[in-house]
Parts: C-alpha cells; structure tokens; sequence
C-alpha cells in the first residue's frame, strides 16, 4: 500500500477534533440547565472584538449577583455580528449559571447550543466519511 492514505488522517483528526468540540459544548450545556441556578443579569456594556477578515462581532458583560451576595461580571462566550434590542446597554437578561464556577454561565436568548451542534454534525460526517474511505482502502487493497 502506498502511502497516500496518509493524507486521509488529516480529514479525520480535523473530524475527531470537531466532533469533541462538539460534544463537549452540549455535555456542558446540557449540565447547566440541568443544574445551573437561575438569576437575573445586568447588561454592563459589549465588548466589541474584530477577527482577521476584518467582520465585528459584540460580547456581552454581564453581571449578577449570586445568593451569598457575590459580584459576578463575565463576558459572553460567543460574539454576534448585530445585538439585538432586548441585549442593549442596562437591560436586564436571564443568565443561567454553575454554582461552583460562575464564569461557566449562558445567557438565554444569546447564546445557543446551535453552534455546538455545527461542530457535531461536521465532526460526525469527516470522522464516518474518511473511516469509510480508509476501510474501503484497507478492503480494496
């Protein structure tokens, strides 16, 4: 066997890597809403941020206040292009956070396990389509 099959790892560590990222944003996810606590939020202001293609993309600060009286302000994980009018500046938000570690939190409404579910569905198509590739290879060969 030649050494081209070589190249098919490529597709299939990227796939394997996606598909981790994937699952473990959802694990996660999942995790909080079955356990997280439940408060209200206070939109402090956005953090504007600008990626090498030059697109803009807003992160919310928000903070809150846990039940023993501590201050959390923390950053939205996931940045959007546009903020939408319930997000603005002094607003109040729904945030659902961990106990044990507050900077593990979500915003309802903002962030959403879609992109989690991206880098799952792609993960599974490269992993399932360069294994099948490769035992076709091995078969054929």
């Amino acid at each position: 066997m030649e050494r081209e099959w070589l190249f098919s790892l490529i597709p299939l560590l990227v796939g394997v890597s996606f598909l981790c990222v994937g699952v473990y944003g959802l694990r996660r996810a999942s995790a909080l809403r079955r356990s997280g606590i439940t408060t209200v939020g206070r939109v402090l202001r956005h953090d504007s941020r600008r990626d090498d293609d030059g697109a803009k993309y807003h992160h919310l600060v928000v903070a809150w206040t846990t039940p023993d009286g501590s201050e959390c302000t923390y950053p939205s994980v996931f940045g959007r292009g546009t903020v939408p009018s319930g997000f603005g500046i002094g607003n109040s938000v729904t945030v659902l956070y961990e106990a044990e570690n507050p900077c593990r939190f979500e915003i309802r409404g903002w962030d959403s396990k879609s992109l989690y579910l991206v880098f799952a569905g792609v993960g599974t198509v490269l992993t399932a389509g360069t294994l099948s590739v490769l035992v076709v290879l091995l078969i054929t060969v």
